[in-house]
């Protein structure tokens, strides 16, 4: 990267941020969920929109090239971190069965009835295949901001939301390397064992990973005799986070998986304080950003009645497989209609997965523009969506109360 291109990402990050943490007063200030004002500035400020003013000599002022959207990677990873250290593992495999099947329905359900739905329309089998996996995965950054906000981590609700959409996260990294390989072949018949197959792969991957998280990292940071100088803990504990991740990513998962299970292995250690103390500053920084970097991705430039339509049905699709996929399974373990609720909708957000299915689509030549403009609104609506349906969930029980 150039001096110039360096320069240009210092300043689109600069505007970002700035942009993130102005909305976020505004909609605190009037009682709305921060991430959707720091989505918001996202949108507003992105090379889409107020964005591209070339003010930049002749060049969008806000640009999206791969290193920005790399530190938008690494704020999801510190997001994730975080959120794990509200879980302990104890508690994470306490609630394994109920995690598994919600977040298995919750990628199952959409997946089917994305997919159905579409072809219904006259979409062909790989565009069909390409929106139905774009439904999968649940963006749980957003619904983990809410909780945070609300102070609702610690509710059993919560707990399975954060355990399922992991789940959910795992599984949807499986099908989305199915399609990829589908898109790449033109083979829409892939062979079910090796389907399969690799679903199992991926989640034993996930469970090694979880077990040398739990195994390793306590006895590291239980060795006080090592780590006497200043920020010494917080320099292993992020260090560790950052490692897993990359080693998520090399065995073919998602980063933030790794990310998240080093923060349930540090939950359980007696220097938790310390630690949240510390990433209570870093998630100041990286939660704005990487709400912000979401949001300036969102590209609606391409919006006509057909694509509007489209839009209509895929976003009906995305909320109702979610709230009944998740919502019915909780149910049964939770034995609560508005806890059920509350899950179903933690769940709906997409986000990440959804923009990456959407880019291979479009760059292989998969997805027609009206199909990719058309993913990319589910995405933005189901984010915008949860935050504020989620606070209005837990308000109407403190007005209950």
């Amino acid at each position: 990267m150039g001096e110039e291109e360096f320069i240009h990402v210092l300043i689109s990050l600069a505007i970002l941020l700035f942009a993130a943490k102005i909305f976020a007063e505004i909609f605190h200030k009037f009682k709305l969920p921060v991430v959707l004002g720091e989505l918001l500035a996202g949108i507003i400020v992105s090379p889409f929109a107020f964005g591209a003013i070339p003010l930049f000599d002749g060049k969008p002022l806000v640009i999206l090239n791969e290193t920005v959207l790399q530190i938008g990677e690494i704020s999801g990873i510190v997001i994730l971190f975080i959120a794990g250290l509200a879980i302990t593992p104890k508690e994470f495999l306490k609630g394994g069965a109920a995690s598994f099947t919600v977040g298995a329905c919750g990628v199952i359900v959409p997946f089917f009835v994305g997919y159905y739905v579409f072809t219904l329309f006259g979409i062909g089998a790989l565009q069909s295949v390409l929106v139905a996996t774009a439904l999968t995965a649940t963006s749980i950054a957003i619904s983990i901001r809410v909780l945070t906000e609300l102070g609702k981590m610690q509710t059993k609700e919560a707990k399975l939301i954060l355990g399922a959409a992991i789940v959910d996260d795992i599984l949807a990294i499986a099908v989305l390397s199915v399609v990829t390989t589908m898109v790449q072949t033109g083979n829409m018949t892939p062979n079910i064992l090796d389907i399969t197959f690799l679903i199992l792969k991926i989640l034993g991957v996930f469970v090694a990973l979880l077990i040398g998280a739990i195994l390793m990292v306590p006895k590291m940071l239980h060795a006080e005799r090592l780590w006497r100088s200043r920020g010494s803990i917080e320099g292993i504990v992020t260090a560790s986070f950052f490692g897993a991740s990359g080693i998520a990513a090399i065995v073919g998962l998602s980063p933030i998986v790794g990310a998240f299970a080093v923060g349930m292995a540090v939950a359980s250690t007696k220097i938790i304080g310390r630690v949240e103390e510390y990433v209570e500053k870093l998630e100041i920084i990286f939660a704005p950003l990487f709400f912000a970097i979401i949001g300036a991705q969102v590209n609606l430039t391409g919006l006509n009645l057909y694509v509007l339509f489209l839009a209509l049905i895929v976003v009906g699709v995305a909320i109702g497989t979610k709230l009944v996929g998740c919502g019915l399974p909780t149910m049964i373990f939770l034995k609560d209609r508005s806890k059920a609720m509350r899950v179903g909708i933690g769940m709906i957000s997409r986000g990440e997965v959804g923009l990456i299915v959407a880019g291979i689509g479009v760059t292989s030549g998969a997805l027609s523009s009206n199909i990719y403009t058309t993913v990319i609104i589910m995405v933005a609506v189901t984010t915008m969506i949860t935050p504020i349906w989620l606070k209005k969930a837990y308000s109407k029980e403190q007005a209950f109360n």
